[in-house]
This record gives structure tokens, sequence and C-alpha cells, in this order.
């Protein structure tokens, strides 16, 4: 089990109804994180559509869930 802060944007961030958390999750990785917060909060995004970042740096999703890291979970950005 690993307590992680979990930093959300734009389309996550108001499907969460909060910018950042944090969260207790046995997730084995990155990816297991995000999948439970996605049943959690209803994301509409799919994991492949997002970019995650764990301590200021871009990651992989297989990447495995540390105790005490900041994970950001990244949506496209559209501009205009």
């Amino acid at each position: 089990m690993a307590r992680v802060t979990v930093l959300y944007f734009a389309s996550l961030r108001d499907a969460a109804g909060v910018s950042i958390e944090s969260v207790e999750s046995d997730a084995a990785d990155l990816g297991a994180l995000y999948e439970s917060l996605r049943v959690r909060h209803g994301f509409p995004l799919p994991i492949g559509r997002l970019r995650v970042a764990a301590d200021g740096a871009f990651a992989q999703w297989s990447d495995r869930l540390r105790e005490g890291s900041e994970v950001a979970f990244i949506p496209p950005v559209s501009g205009g």
C-alpha cells in the first residue's frame, strides 16, 4: 500500500471535483492507479489518451507506484 499525491488537470480536474488529492492505493503501477481512480471519479478518458508524470518527470504507465510520490495525470490540451 502506498500513499501518493495525485494532481488532476483540465477535464480530469472537473470530473474529480478537485485538483489535488492524497490517495492510498495498492496499485502495482501508475496505469493501475489511473484505472482505479478512473472508476472512482468516472473519468471519460482512456489511459491511451493521457500522459503520466511522477515526481516532476514524465513516466511510463508501467512504472511502479512509490510511497510519497506526486503523480500527475495529463490529458490532451486543445488550443485555438
